[in-house]
């Protein structure tokens, strides 16, 4: 039997799908689409190994519905229109049996791809679910967006991956067969980063490393010799796309330009997509930089324009330039963890009122109600400020933006602290 393990022990119901319970749980809300029998088109965005393709069989074989795939790797707009003459076909419209149409990594799809989609999930000609590593608010057209839903897989936490195995030496055909001792897993657990697909993967490795009759004692060290020994090539579609990825940009934010121009090598040997590094890089020079060096982001967005004219193999220059510059410039996640105490602050308080002052009064009725009184405008006074409460007065005085210890935002603090005083503690 060729068929690797994790395929082997692919669930075929809902009742063998582990994890995701906020999906599939007793209330989960695909659980409940399909005990009413209607089933939105759906995007479902997570990690590898989530099970995302899985589920889409699944809600396809509980729903008794034809189903039809498409891999946005190798498909076109012809390929689309095929599928979807053929789902035409094989459902009615506006019924509750509509075909559905899974589309394995949407986000590589074009825009002229996804815009192809658009008709067929409107009409109800198919229902659409599509899976994604990538946010799909990035990566898919709003106007297709707007007429799926988003779910959200997690990454297998520890109970689900240790189940996954006991799962695999009962019921797996030649895994149970073995005389198998799984006397540690951290190290398993470890290398699977929560992806079940990589976890069963590196397990099936690891017992058909040792002789068939023989006793098969897995121990961390194990773990660690046998895959070592069996290190996979870098894999732009596969298990250390991410961790790679993930090497790279910690490297950059931990000012090693060393360590991040050899990451960079190995993505670009195993031939990334160049863009895919450079609108990460594009992230990192805000989240990572922010205010510290402000022509971090400038440099990160020229670069994305860069690579996406000039392609391989020449983008690997303008790649090494930006990320040992990004490497070697100062620090701050003082914008990123501003907005993310906003953003909390707001989920905590709700739609607080504008002050007053600070509408905009484009009728007379707005003037008369009061909006846009007692404004001041900065413009009129020295130096261009005037002391002004700008926050709703239930967060008052409230400091979101703290400057980092750096150069610039030393600045930026002394500039504010001279601009409000004591206001917000800077």
């Amino acid at each position: 039997m060729n068929e690797p393990l994790a395929e082997r022990l692919r669930p075929q119901t809902l009742d063998d799908y582990l994890s995701q319970p906020h999906l599939v749980g007793e209330s989960g809300v695909l659980t409940q689409q399909l005990q009413q029998g209607v089933i939105a088109s759906m995007i479902f965005w997570g990690p590898p190994g989530t099970g995302k393709t899985t589920l889409a069989n699944i809600i396809a074989k509980a729903s008794d519905r034809p189903f039809y795939t498409l891999s946005a790797i190798n498909s076109g707009v012809k390929d689309i229109r095929e599928v979807i003459d053929k789902a035409k076909q094989s459902g009615g419209l506006f019924t509750t049996k509509n075909p559905i149409l899974f589309i394995d990594e949407i986000h590589r799809f074009s825009k002229s791809q996804q815009d192809s989609l658009l008709q067929a999930v409107e009409k109800g000609w198919v229902t659409l679910i599509g899976a994604t590593t990538e946010n799909p608010s990035f990566e898919v057209i709003p106007a297709l967006l707007s007429r799926c839903q988003i779910y959200v897989l997690n990454a297998f936490d520890k109970t689900d991956l240790e189940a996954l195995l006991e799962r695999a030496m009962k019921e797996d055909t030649l895994i149970s067969e073995r005389d198998i001792h799984l006397k540690e897993t951290e190290a398993l657990l470890r290398i699977s980063g929560g992806d079940a697909r990589k976890l069963l993967n590196v397990f099936e490795l690891i017992v058909t490393s040792f002789e068939p009759n023989e006793t098969i004692e897995i121990t961390n060290a194990v773990v660690s010799e046998k895959v070592q020994n069996n290190t996979v090539r870098y894999d732009k579609t596969g298990d250390q796309h991410y961790d790679i990825i993930s090497a790279f940009i910690k490297s950059i934010r931990g000012s090693d330009p060393n360590a991040a121009v050899y990451w960079l090598a190995r993505m670009i040997e195993g031939g990334e997509d160049v863009k895919f590094i450079a609108r990460r890089l594009l992230i990192l020079a805000s989240e990572d930089i922010g205010n510290a060096n402000p022509t971090a982001l400038v440099i990160a967005n020229n670069t994305f324009q860069a690579v996406s004219v000039i392609g391989n193999p020449e983008s690997r220059i303008i790649l090494s330039q930006c990320a040992t510059y990004l490497a070697s410039s100062p620090k701050s996640n003082a914008a990123y963890e501003a907005i993310g105490k906003a953003q909390k602050l707001v989920q905590d308080t709700g739609d607080l009122s504008v002050p007053l002052s600070i509408r905009n009064a484009p009728t007379k009725l707005m003037k008369e109600l009061g909006y846009g009184d007692d404004y001041k405008y900065a413009h009129q006074y020295e130096n261009n400020f005037v002391a002004h409460e700008f926050l709703p007065d239930a967060i008052k005085n409230t400091t979101l933006y703290n400057p980092g210890n750096n150069a610039r935002e030393n600045a930026q603090r002394d500039f504010l602290k001279r601009r409000w005083k004591d206001k917000y503690g800077y």
